[in-house]
């Protein structure tokens, strides 16, 4: 693993710039801050806003409290409302009644977050409709006719409450009808350049809208990961100007007919002939900033469950009349499944109602947050002036002092972002002086370890033969590495050989035997490194590796068993292509084959050889134990054999057990296994009924009954992959052996008493 180097530059600016180019450094410099002017540039195209993190982050750190004398209050449509008044929806003579109930409680303003824009389908008249004809659907005509429908008596209830309805402006195509209850007046640029447009709206029944004293959309701008952080005050439909809810709300509260909008160049709003788009909208006595498109940047709180009186309660008459007296009402509904939900920066999942009402909340209180029109060109200039600095510094400081400077630029930066959000409610981004620091920091630290790299390279050259690349690498991080010597740990260690060697050495010539194992080395080499192994030495056709070392691996010998099936995996691709030359050359072919042991266990691992020269190895009894597992893999007729620990340490693998062998000069037996898949293999049904026979197998054996054994190893022969069925044959044969000539003194133990 390539590591970054501990730069210690202390010289002059100009001394490091002397080799290769003395103005290599400086173009590095102005090559990261060209990217930074480019991201500044294209920030609107990126697919995630990053100035959206800094202050979202710090809403949730700091975010506006909820006021309970707040004069804005929600009559919420919950689960339990529909739960005792039924499902949605409601038939509207029970939205009458909750309108003729807030009448009653003396609510300033009733504002519906629901578009009623059909006619009610649960209407008697409507419903009438659905029976079949009969002399008692005439009776029931009859009475129906004398009594209202559901729609007038909606239609009744706003007429005597002051209502605000709800529309929804659409893109589809069709004409745009948005009856006006209100009077627009504005300043300065026209604004409707600069409005979110649509061209159609879903408005509220034609009885319902006349009966209303507003009407206010009830669009979200959400951002493109689907948060709303803004709440358009104002919208463009056709060559109308139409207001949100909210605004719709304080404009009837305060008995105001019209709203004023004041873009740029408007009197007292310094554009100095630029069309910057909307500064604000007057409504009544308040003053609300806006952004160009005329939305407000929401103050959230979190969501209150105060601020809810659920429906059932005010249809029920158990309601606190103090909380709906002269207060604006927001008609919503939060029960789970009807869609209304919104996310905020504070909050996951949030009622769509509650988001209207805390954009009223926001706007009484007056507790605005604000991104100045000269927050982006400053932020520009702080982020190019830390860049020069970073640049100019880190060929003085080095690499962890320049990171440290780096750290608390930014972390300065963050602050007085952080104080002026808290203190004054203005967003001024972090994040592009912040992306700024960083890459220039990456771009300087990679021209000056391209430098450093320079100075380490004898170390490379010198060592590069004879080491793996990680042990290079720590040589090259401590020279002091260089001495003999080691320390022991728990490795995983492989033997891989080739079977039948000498018999394919006296078919080809040198040179085809010198392409052919170079290609086998280094598939199985790919193999063995790509899971993490470190290769020790090439012993002719044999390989050895180990996993562990140097770098720690938890899971070494699940990685040796996956590199020991990858290897397997190579083996039939080599021998497939090797087979198609052959072929085409009109010779005779062979598989090439191999045997793998692989044994876990505690190794002398580190620099052996002598003062002139060494290598990278491991030593001791574990090591000893894998070349003669490789080797007994021929005994066996199975490609892989592992020891127990190996087997303990992988439990999630597919496993057999083999057999308990002794090798020579040890008194104390060790159980091998074989490796038969990864974990698809050892869930599979297929395998534990192998496992099962094989199980049986060997417990026959092992109580001598080998008859029954060989018995078992037949019906196991039969039930295994082709890969194992040799192990079969191997087991079959030997337990007819033992059946005819079993010593007195037999153990179930093999001796290895050679490779």
């Amino acid at each position: 693993m390539l590591r970054v180097p501990k730069l210690g530059l202390r010289r002059p600016f100009f001394t490091a710039l002397r080799k290769p180019n003395r103005w290599s450094y400086p173009l590095t410099v102005c090559s990261a801050i060209f990217v930074v002017v480019l991201i500044f540039l294209t920030k609107d195209r990126i697919p995630f806003d990053l100035s959206n993190l800094a202050f979202d982050w710090y809403q949730r750190l700091d975010h506006r409290t909820w006021n309970p004398d707040s004069p804005v209050r929600i009559v919420d449509i919950d689960n339990e409302s529909l739960a005792r008044f039924g499902q949605w929806p409601w038939p509207r003579s029970i939205i009458a009644e909750i309108i003729s109930r807030l009448r009653e409680l003396d609510a300033a303003v009733v504002a519906t977050d629901v578009v009623f824009a059909e006619p009610d389908a649960l209407s008697p008249d409507r419903l009438i409709t659905l029976l079949p004809a009969s002399q008692g659907r005439s009776l029931l005509e009859q009475e129906i006719k004398e009594r209202a429908s559901n729609d007038a008596l909606l239609a009744e209830a706003i007429a005597d409450t002051p209502t605000v309805l709800g529309a929804f402006l659409t893109q589809d195509g069709r004409a745009a009808e948005f009856p006006a209850k209100f009077g627009v007046a504005t300043a300065g640029d026209d604004p409707q350049p600069f409005l979110t447009r649509f061209t159609s709206a879903v408005v509220p029944l034609p009885p319902l809208s006349s009966a209303s004293a507003g009407l206010g959309a009830l669009n979200w701008l959400p951002d493109r990961d689907h948060i709303v952080r803004r709440v358009p005050l104002i919208l463009g439909l056709g060559e109308q100007i139409v207001p949100g809810l909210a605004v719709e709300a304080l404009r009837l509260v305060q008995g105001a007919s019209t709203l004023i909008v004041r873009s740029s160049n408007a009197m007292g709003q310094t554009a100095f002939g630029a069309r910057t788009g909307v500064n604000m909208i007057k409504v009544g006595d308040y003053e609300i900033p806006t952004d160009a498109q005329g939305a407000l940047r929401v103050n959230f709180t979190r969501s209150e469950p105060r601020r809810f009186i659920p429906a059932w309660k005010l249809l029920t008459g158990d309601v606190d009349p103090r909380d709906i007296q002269q207060r604006i009402i927001v008609l919503g509904i939060s029960a789970a499944g009807l869609h209304d939900e919104q996310s905020t920066p504070v909050d996951s999942r949030v009622a769509g109602s509650e988001i209207h009402a805390q954009v009223l909340e926001q706007i009484i209180a007056g507790a605005w947050l604000r991104r100045p029109d000269w927050a982006p060109g400053v932020e520009l200039l702080l982020a190019i002036a830390l860049a020069f600095g970073i640049g100019a510094l880190l060929p003085y400081s080095g690499a962890l002092p320049g990171a440290l400077v780096a750290l608390a630029a930014v972390g300065l930066m963050a602050l007085s972002s952080k104080h002026q959000f808290v203190a004054n409610g203005v967003l001024v981004d972090p994040i592009l002086p912040t992306v700024a620091t960083s890459i220039t920091y990456v771009f300087c630290l990679i021209w000056l370890y391209r430098t450093e790299r320079r100075r380490r390279k004898f170390v490379r050259e010198a060592f590069g033969h004879y080491v793996s690349a990680a042990v290079i690498e720590r040589l090259a991080e401590d020279p002091a590495k260089l001495i003999l010597g080691g320390e022991t740990r728990v490795l995983t260690i492989m033997f891989c050989d080739v079977r039948g060697f000498t018999s394919l050495s006296e078919r080809l010539d040198p040179q085809s035997l010198t392409q052919l194992m170079n290609e086998y080395l280094t598939a199985m080499t790919d193999a063995i490194i790509a899971h993490g192994g470190t290769i020790d030495k090439y012993i002719g056709d044999a390989i050895m590796a180990f996993w562990n070392a140097p770098l720690d691996e938890p899971k070494h010998a699940s990685q040796a068993a996956r590199a020991a099936l990858a290897m397997i995996r190579e083996l039939e691709i080599f021998n497939d292509r090797y087979r198609e030359r052959a072929l085409a050359r009109g010779e005779k072919h062979a598989d090439v084959k191999f045997g793998i042991g692989f044994v876990t266990g505690e190794c002398c691992v580190g620099n052996f050889g002598s003062i002139h020269r060494f290598h990278y190895s491991a030593l001791g009894d574990r090591v000893n134990l894998a070349s003669r597992l490789e080797g007994a893999t021929k005994l066996y007729q199975t490609n892989i054999l592992a020891s127990e620990a190996t087997r303990q340490m992988a439990p999630e693998l597919a496993w057999l057990e083999v057999d308990s062998v002794r090798v020579l000069g040890k008194t104390k037996a060790e159980r091998v296994f074989t490796l038969a898949g990864a974990e698809a293999a050892a869930a599979s049904g297929e395998f534990a009924a192998l496992t099962a026979v094989h199980q049986r197998m060997l417990i026959a054996y092992r109580a001598g009954d080998f008859a029954a054994a060989a018995s078992l190893a037949n019906e196991a022969h039969n039930a295994a992959p082709p890969s194992l069925r040799g192990l079969y044959d191997f087991f079959e044969q030997r337990y007819y052996s033992l059946e005819q000539s079993c010593p007195g003194d037999w153990l179930p133990i093999t001796n290895l008493d050679a490779k």
